[in-house]
């Protein structure tokens, strides 16, 4: 079960709140309520920004005030910045913002001398977290600054796409290029293995005259690993906390949200992160996701969210120390202490670990670098000292989430038959 992290050997400024900020309808986000917890187990006050009022984010102990706003992410930015300006107000002091989706981290990057009055974020190129969080943006600067990742195509017509597929090495991945056209127009619904060049050719018909895709390098479950890292860096691009992970289980499998992984030290990857991150001068909580592709040996970079990970409660060092707590101290000028991240750490997300838990064992899919056994264990949604978000995720859960897996269960299977040549489509569909 997780626990209230007791003592820690450094003091918070608690006269500034902290605020959650998200734009979406995703009521079901365990990241909110694990920032809340960590910042608010510390005295701090904290807000968030929640669909309704029966949220799990809403029943925390921690939270002193949900501000119902429900949004879709794809609102004008000036009503959005509004908004948040009416919050500031109604907060009525400095706040620390801290924003768990893209369309939130990018809003505030280039909105900054608007939201610096009332709001504390860290200062950062305005037109850098909209390049990190799209496809195409981040392949682009991984280029440019030698970091490895994915081989990857970006068609520009469906002319394009049959010029590719002809030469093209199958299977490979289809992502929407952009972040932020999941909730408008999809091309696809996530991250979708192709299996054949007719099954992308029938894909393609559907994405338009100008595909809003990335073709991308397909790795092998079979001979990669994955990784995380998280980290906040200061304005001079300092990591102040870095960590580093690896991923045992996530859903859908292989291609979604983690639902377990474990604190693994490896000095090479944090290296890595840290010289890009340096390169491209970021500022800010990232969270990044890694594939190790054992063919070549190499790291190749998947994704980089400017923004606090779903799964950052994994991450302490051993003074206490997370990104969101990180993030707090500097940015109300308290040091933040060093110390070894806490190896062998687990983090389990009860909702989804037990269906990815059921279909790595078909698969038969291992994580060499994961221990043995666990030096603790973080939940994502139960608490001993904050039950009542869990039990609100469990209230909200049944019929959506009964849906949800069945949904998946089916496009999975889909798959399935699409890979032994019973049924068209592409081989799995899944979303990030």
């Amino acid at each position: 079960m997780a626990r209230s992290t007791g003592s820690v050997p450094f003091d918070a400024d608690r006269d500034v709140p902290g605020l959650i900020v998200k734009f979406g309808d995703y009521p079901l986000h365990h990241g909110g309520v694990g920032a809340i917890r960590s910042l608010g187990r510390l005295g701090i006050p904290m807000y968030a920004i929640t669909e309704d009022r029966y949220t799990p984010a809403a029943a925390s102990r921690y939270l002193r005030r949900a501000f119902v706003w429900p949004t879709t992410g794809t609102e004008e930015p000036e009503r959005l910045v509004e908004g948040l300006l009416r919050i500031g107000r109604r907060i009525g002091r400095p706040t620390v913002l801290v924003p768990t989706d893209e369309e939130a981290a990018v809003l505030i990057a280039e909105h900054q001398d608007v939201l610096a009055g009332p709001f504390l974020f860290p200062r950062v190129d305005a037109k850098l977290p909209r390049r990190l969080a799209s496809k195409q943006g981040l392949h682009e600067l991984c280029v440019e600054h030698g970091i490895p990742s994915p081989a990857a195509a970006f068609p520009q017509s469906y002319d394009d796409i049959v010029a590719f597929a002809e030469k093209a090495r199958f299977p490979l991945v289809a992502k929407n290029r952009e972040a932020f056209v999941r909730r408008t127009r999809p091309a696809v619904n996530g991250t979708t293995r192709i299996a054949t060049r007719e099954g992308l050719l029938r894909l393609a018909r559907d994405w338009g005259e100008h595909p809003g895709v990335i073709l991308q390098e397909y790795l092998p479950r079979e001979e990669a690993e994955d990784w995380i890292v998280h980290a906040y860096f200061d304005r001079d691009s300092t990591p102040l906390a870095l960590f580093t992970g690896v991923k045992v289980r996530s859903w859908p499998p292989h291609a979604g949200m983690t639902a377990s992984a474990y604190i693994v030290d490896n000095p090479d990857l944090a290296d890595l992160a840290t010289r890009f991150i340096e390169r491209i001068g970021f500022t800010g909580i990232v969270d990044l996701d890694l594939r190790f592709d054992r063919r070549d040996g190499r790291y190749k970079l998947l994704d980089f969210n400017p923004r606090m990970g779903a799964q950052f409660r994994l991450f302490e060092n051993e003074p206490g120390v997370d990104v969101v707590r990180a993030m707090h101290l500097d940015l109300t000028g308290r040091t933040v202490p060093e110390g070894a991240q806490r190896s062998g750490r687990r983090f389990v997300v009860e909702n989804i670990d037990l269906p990815a838990l059921l279909a790595y064992r078909r698969s038969g899919y291992t994580t060499p670098h994961a221990p043995a056994r666990a030096s603790g264990t973080e939940l994502a949604w139960l608490a001993g000292d904050d039950p009542r978000p869990f039990f609100t995720m469990l209230a909200r859960l049944v019929r959506p989430g009964a849906k949800h897996l069945y949904q998946l269960w089916r496009t999975n299977r889909r798959g399935s038959t699409t890979r032994s040549g019973r049924r068209p489509g592409p081989a799995r569909s899944t979303t990030k």
